[in-house]
């Protein structure tokens, strides 16, 4: 199980050099899906069910969602690819906390935003992301 962020980028990494051998990462995190990290924890297995795990990676030529292994913390399949231009209109909703930070991503084929949960140890890596895909997004220190 991958825990150090540089395994989990490198493992992103070969992941989408496996399926783009072109395409090189340049800023990736990870990000869990669904209502308050918190609110999910209180409730346990229970609320684990509610929670969905993804790597997002902004790639030189595209922006690249996978899921996440729940055991493994590795990579698995690749739940979207979109162009960079088209991701910029779909970030919105940015709240950046002191552990868990939070933005709403438009994912296609979903009626509404998904809100990604974000863990402060990806913060710098989740500004540099949004900085790209998010025009005008300045993090507060």
């Amino acid at each position: 199980m991958a825990i150090k962020k540089a395994t989990i980028q490198q493992q992103v990494a070969t992941a989408i050099a496996e399926t783009n051998p072109a395409d090189r990462p340049i800023v990736t995190i990870q990000a869990v899906a669904g209502p308050s990290v918190w609110l999910m924890s209180m409730l346990g297995l229970i609320g684990q069910a509610f929670l969905t795990y993804y790597f997002i990676t902004v790639t030189e030529q595209a922006v690249v969602v996978h899921k996440a292994g729940r055991m493994s913390n590795r990579p698995q399949e690749i739940a979207f690819a979109l162009p960079p231009a088209q991701v910029v209109g779909m970030v919105d909703d940015i709240r950046r906390n002191t552990i868990w930070s939070s933005f709403h991503l438009q994912l296609p084929g979903r009626p509404q935003p998904t809100r990604m949960n974000v863990h402060r140890m990806w913060r710098t890596e989740m500004d540099h992301m949004l900085g790209l895909l998010a025009p005008g997004y300045q993090p507060t220190a």
